[in-house]
């Protein structure tokens, strides 16, 4: 795989600084039953890095230390860590807010029986990556086969009470544009899929929200591979919006990785950006206690401009309509 990294540095992103904690971002493995095209983790099934029973216990006084009120689960396939489940059940038994990053197939694998049930049983929020409505699309990103595995998913949450009215259960999907190009406008789209997905298959689901791919990791090796990578770097500089300054995603996460070292998102993470201050290369959860993190700087390089491209986007979808 080729690495973009050095062609990311140096920047002329504007400095930024962390706001008030509100939301851990775990990386829970690098591990995934899928291999998808537009990945910036390189995630796949032969990945071994996985998040081990003692820092996430590690992860779990980080969250008492710091009042964390919401953790966000993601991998990989988060739920492919054993861990997946104990690491909920204590953080809902804390009373904190829990998002998974599921990729819907993952509710048919071997082993995986009744974690559908679990995550309605505990509350879970479930954001599921579904990159387009069409099955040629999916399968073209993500694998034959992808897009009817993850139709089963859905029909599976659904059945169990997710995006029904009254349930409490919230069930939200994610867009990924295809190729480089900039998501379109994440209403409308949501609009079109859920038209779609309701008419094709009695679908329901809460909200959609649309990333903008970053140059990154396997997304980024594709790109450099066909020539493509300094046209979409350009594009995503030339869509530049400093509105969405204010609002990305970094000022307000932390994000862990499998190993318990923190990183200003999850971005930073697969670019080895971690979190520094007063000359230290890294810094593990354990050693941040008392201290907070707000107006500590935020590492940046050339694809932060994709978090702040058109309307914007985060991992809860664009940042202005």
């Amino acid at each position: 795989m080729l690495d973009t990294a050095h062609l990311l540095t140096p920047t002329t992103f504007p400095a930024i600084n962390r706001g008030r904690l509100e939301t851990l971002q775990i990386n829970l493995g690098y591990q995934c039953n899928q291999t998808c095209k537009h990945c910036h983790v390189n995630a796949g099934p032969t990945r071994t890095e996985m998040m081990e029973r003692e820092t996430i216990d590690e992860v779990l006084r980080f969250i008492d230390r710091q009042r964390i009120r919401s953790i966000d689960l993601t991998g990989g396939a988060p739920e492919l860590n054993r861990h997946f489940r104990y690491l909920v059940a204590a953080a809902r038994e804390r009373g904190v807010k829990v998002i998974d990053r599921c990729n819907l197939s993952i509710l048919q694998e071997p082993g995986q029986a009744g974690l559908g049930r679990f995550l309605a049983e505990q509350r879970v929020e479930v954001v599921a990556s579904l990159p387009c409505y069409l099955q040629k699309n999916v399968d073209q990103q993500r694998g034959a086969g992808a897009y009817d595995a993850s139709i089963r998913g859905l029909k599976q949450l659904n059945a169990l009470g997710y995006a029904k009215t009254g349930s409490g259960l919230v069930l939200n999907l994610v867009y990924n544009p295809l190729g480089p190009a900039l998501p379109p406008s994440q209403d409308g789209l949501e609009a079109d899929y859920k038209q779609r997905l309701l008419e094709d298959h009695g679908i329901l689901f809460n909200r959609l929200f649309t990333i903008t791919n970053m140059p990154i990791s396997r997304f980024g090796s594709m790109l450099l591979s066909k020539g493509e990578f300094h046209d979409y770097l350009a594009l995503l500089k030339s869509a530049y919006s400093n509105d969405n300054l204010e609002t990305v995603m970094c000022r307000n996460l932390l994000s862990v990785d499998w190993q318990g070292y923190l990183y200003d998102c999850d971005f930073n993470q697969m670019l080895r950006m971690p979190i520094s201050r007063e000359g230290r290369d890294r810094i593990h959860l354990h050693e941040v206690t008392e201290q907070q993190l707000e107006g500590w700087a935020i590492r940046i390089a050339e694809h932060c401009y994709g978090c702040t491209a058109g309307r914007g986007s985060s991992c809860g979808g664009a940042l202005s309509q």
